[in-house]
């Protein structure tokens, strides 16, 4: 049996919707193949990558993808997690995947150099809950 495909969607894949990758890939293993992709994909965010660091996860080799990469794809998941990125991802895309929404913060908009390494960490550790618990949910 093919392993599921779950792709998460973000802004401009360089944050949250990276973390959620690695921490899906993590908590699933090899019980499924994960991606993630933006509306519009930006460098991935080096606080982003720090943030995993410290919890033990390595995302550094991440690339940024665009969502029209994934065009020929077919999903069984669609983890929205930003507003934009739900308003933007088209229906005929993968129009049999389970689309979940859980939109989170954004740190990278936070430009207060002494907020800005909590305001990761605290977005982190919401991302890292929402995937432990969407992978038990789906693939236990």
């Amino acid at each position: 049996m093919e392993n599921k495909k779950i792709l998460v969607l973000c802004t401009g894949n360089s944050c949250r919707s990276q973390i959620a990758e690695g921490y899906l890939k993590f908590f699933l293993k090899n019980r499924a193949n994960v991606h993630s992709a933006g509306v519009d994909n930006h460098e991935i965010n080096k606080l982003a990558i720090k943030t995993m660091k410290d919890d033990g996860i390595d995302i550094s080799k991440q690339v940024s993808n665009n969502i029209n990469e994934f065009n020929s794809m077919k999903f069984d998941h669609i983890i929205t997690v930003c507003d934009n990125a739900q308003e933007k991802c088209p229906i005929f895309f993968s129009e049999n995947a389970i689309r979940t929404h859980h939109p989170f913060f954004d740190p990278s908009s936070i430009k207060n150099p002494k907020l800005i390494e909590s305001a990761f960490a605290k977005c982190r550790d919401e991302i890292k809950l929402f995937c432990k618990d969407f992978s038990e949910k789906n693939f236990s």
